[in-house]
């Protein structure tokens, strides 16, 4: 039942862009289509997931038995890149259309704080937004995972939301990136209503 809980609050509850605010730039940058937003969800679903995966697996065995925590960062983000340019190789060969269509923002996957934080998170163990003890290796890909499912979500529905925008008779003042921010704003604020599920969840399946 914990698994359940931390599926429910990292997707509805703590979101990772409409109430975390992290990987803002891919949510605004590839959310012009839905095409497009599927296929970046899915290249950062599979990042997200193996990168936290690879760094709590470094963090553990490397930077803390040899006292080089120091490095986490920069660790984490060179194993993120790895994993991008993996992405984009298969990408390229698999769907040469959606490589194409992601253009920029592909690379950008290694510059985003989504992917870095979540990593970070997972491995100080300080992820846990449920309010019950979890820990360790599983929990926290359980954790990405749920995260990326998340952010994908947001992801298809602002641009599905967009794709309907461009279709009607907007006020020139408003129009492109104004109405974009605007119609995010109105999409946190619409997850914000699922603040207090999580407690709701945890006193029903007797976790708190």
């Amino acid at each position: 039942m914990a698994y359940i809980l931390i599926f429910i609050t990292a997707i509805f509850v703590n979101n990772v862009v409409l109430s975390q605010f992290l990987g803002i730039c891919p949510f605004l940058g590839v959310s012009k289509k839905v095409e497009t937003a599927v296929g970046m969800s899915a290249a950062v679903a599979f990042v997200l997931t193996l990168a936290t995966l690879v760094t709590y697996l470094i963090q553990a065995h490397v930077l803390v038995p040899f006292g080089l925590e120091y490095l986490q960062t920069i660790a984490f983000i060179l194993v993120i890149a790895a994993l991008v340019q993996m992405v984009e190789i298969i990408l390229k060969k698999v769907s040469p259309a959606l490589y194409q269509a992601l253009g920029v923002f592909l690379p950008l996957i290694t510059t985003n704080c989504c992917i870095l934080g979540v990593a970070i998170l997972v491995a100080d163990g300080t992820y846990d937004h449920t309010g019950i003890e979890t820990a360790g290796l599983l929990t926290g890909v359980w954790f990405a995972l749920s995260t990326a499912l998340g952010f994908g979500l947001a992801l298809v529905v602002f641009a599905a939301i967009r794709e309907q925008l461009a279709m009607m008779n907007i006020p020139k003042g408003m129009q492109g990136m104004s109405i974009a921010l605007v119609t995010a704003g109105l999409l946190a604020m619409a997850f914000m209503g699922f603040s207090g599920v999580n407690n709701g969840l945890a006193h029903l399946f007797g976790l708190n």
